[in-house]
């Protein structure tokens, strides 16, 4: 599918200087990504975008919030039911409640193996439901692996007055 449309993401101050980068997924690993992998997490709401970045229990930590422009493809639409048939993914290989403590352990989680199967057939992003805590099914992301300025993964950041940029 092509999605297009804006996004939004609650970075860690410390990435907010580069908020195109990529980089703390690229370092720490991810649900959809490994280590080594490049990724940017945003939310189709800004509320979901703050949940993904505020776990619950714990006191509301510094965020710098950013909007993105998004028009890209092809992303996989984990949503879409026939596609997951077709990939054979179930609803834990895409939850993986465990996937971190997996990762720590040095094995590759069903999330991560899932996400590299789509990236190895060229998608450059999924579409997929929140699993944040507290989060409904209405909460959606959209996860990039690949994206650049132009199309076919075009994902901007909205910053007119250059506030991220120092213009």
């Amino acid at each position: 599918m092509r999605f297009r449309g804006l996004v939004y993401r609650a970075h860690n101050p410390q990435w907010s200087w580069t908020p195109l980068s990529g980089e703390g997924a690229r370092r720490h690993g991810g649900r959809f990504n490994q280590r080594g992998i490049s990724a940017l997490y945003t939310s189709l709401t800004v509320l979901t975008a703050i949940r993904e970045a505020q776990p619950l229990g714990r006191p509301i930590q510094p965020l710098t919030l950013c909007a993105y422009e998004v028009d890209a493809e092809p992303v996989f639409d984990a949503l879409d039911e026939e596609q997951c048939l077709a990939f054979d993914i179930e609803e834990a290989d895409l939850a993986c409640h465990s996937w971190e403590a997996e990762m720590l352990a040095g094995s590759v989680p069903a999330s991560q193996a899932l996400a590299n199967r789509l990236i190895e057939a060229g998608y450059v992003g999924m579409r997929v439901r929140s699993f944040a805590i507290g989060s409904s099914l209405d909460d959606i992301n959209l996860v990039t692996w690949k994206w650049s300025a132009s199309r076919p993964a075009r994902l901007t950041l909205v910053d007119d007055e250059g506030r991220l940029s120092g213009r």
